[in-house]
């Protein structure tokens, strides 16, 4: 059996009673019932998720994945492919805006090379998990081989795999990949049934111009390719992306291992709702780091059925909102291990 097929089969709902019971917890501290919010939300769904009475987030790291994409021929972006592999070796350096938030989160930042067009010769620190030099220009045809996305899908199920044998307790979903706004946009317009126009918008930062040939090259993928929104791997292997295609498998191998995964923006999300439409039980895993300013990341969101934590105005990338996400997720957990009780503090409860 792949370990495709055995992360889907490994994914289970998560037991509601677990859920109860820490709202039941919550509700003994020395507060209002339900006065922290989402705060409550996020302890209760780590328990959940977890299975531990108080789930232990001090191994925190958060995934890169780094990848290229043939679409950047039609003048989707702002900035030349070779800013992809500059960019990997300034998160190797920890010089970049994920390396910054991620300190202050206390996660550790891993590197993963799943699709970039540049040989990196083994450089140290970096995990080498090359499944091509970057996807083809969607515009014309697939992206990808279906073994091509199965390969990319199972590098993040391994690193999953690793992160539960070291004890890891929180992931975040982070990505690196000139031009990769466009598979995304791509990936909902061909799952929603959206047309381009609805869910595209400037990535880095490109002209009105290049917005347009960005639709342009979306609306030939979709005509080319066809793409089945009733198959994820069809819509990934035709319209997406390597890295993309990593953060599906991430978020299905936590969801499988029952560690709890935020994903951070626009195509991250991307990833997570692939992996939402092959096993309908991820979303429970998942926490959505924010909302980008990406006009087709909401539709994600909705699409999937989860609330981001955080509106920020965000559009790195990385998993700069992933980092950020983790200090409220933990400051969840601290509530439900460190606030007092009523009988504990020696304080009156709330009145019938």
């Amino acid at each position: 059996m792949s370990l495709f097929t055995t992360a889907l089969n490994a994914i289970a709902p998560v037991d509601s009673s677990l859920l109860d019971a820490a709202q039941s917890r919550l509700d003994n501290k020395t507060k209002p019932i339900g006065s922290l919010g989402r705060l409550e939300e996020f302890a209760r769904s780590l328990v959940a998720i977890s299975g531990q009475d108080l789930p232990d987030l001090s191994k925190k790291v958060i995934f890169t994945f780094a990848g290229d994409h043939g679409v950047v021929e039609e003048g989707v972006s702002a900035f030349p492919k070779e800013v992809t592999p500059q960019m990997v070796f300034n998160f190797l350096r920890g010089g970049a805006g994920v390396n910054v938030l991620a300190r202050h989160a206390g996660a550790e930042v891993r590197v993963v090379d799943v699709g970039v067009d540049y040989d990196f010769d083994g450089c140290p620190g970096l995990i080498h998990k090359k499944v091509a030099r970057g996807t083809r220009n969607l515009a014309n045809g697939p992206a990808m081989t279906r073994d091509e996305a199965l390969a990319a899908l199972e590098v993040g199920i391994e690193l999953a795999n690793t992160c539960k044998a070291e004890g890891v307790g929180l992931v975040g979903t982070g990505e690196m990949g000139i031009g990769n706004t466009t598979p995304s946009s791509a990936i909902i317009a061909a799952i929603g049934g959206f047309s381009p126009e609805q869910v595209t918008h400037r990535g880095t930062g490109i002209n009105d111009q290049a917005l347009q040939l960005k639709i342009a090259a979306i609306k030939r993928g979709l005509a080319v390719n066809r793409p089945d929104p009733a198959d994820p791997l069809d819509v990934l292997t035709k319209v997406g992306g390597l890295e993309i295609a990593a953060i599906a498998g991430l978020v299905l191998g936590c969801a499988a291992n029952r560690i709890p995964v935020v994903a951070d923006g626009f195509i991250s999300t991307a990833g997570a709702l692939i992996a939402a439409e092959l096993h309908r039980d991820v979303r429970s895993y998942l926490f959505a780091a924010h909302e980008s300013v990406e006009v087709g990341h909401r539709f994600m969101l909705e699409r999937i059925g989860i609330r981001p934590i955080l509106n920020l105005d965000l559009r790195l990338g990385e998993g700069t909102g992933a980092a950020l996400a983790m200090h409220l997720l933990e400051s969840g957990v601290k509530i439900l291990a460190e606030m007092a009780t009523f009988e504990q503090a020696g304080v009156s409860g709330q009145q019938p």
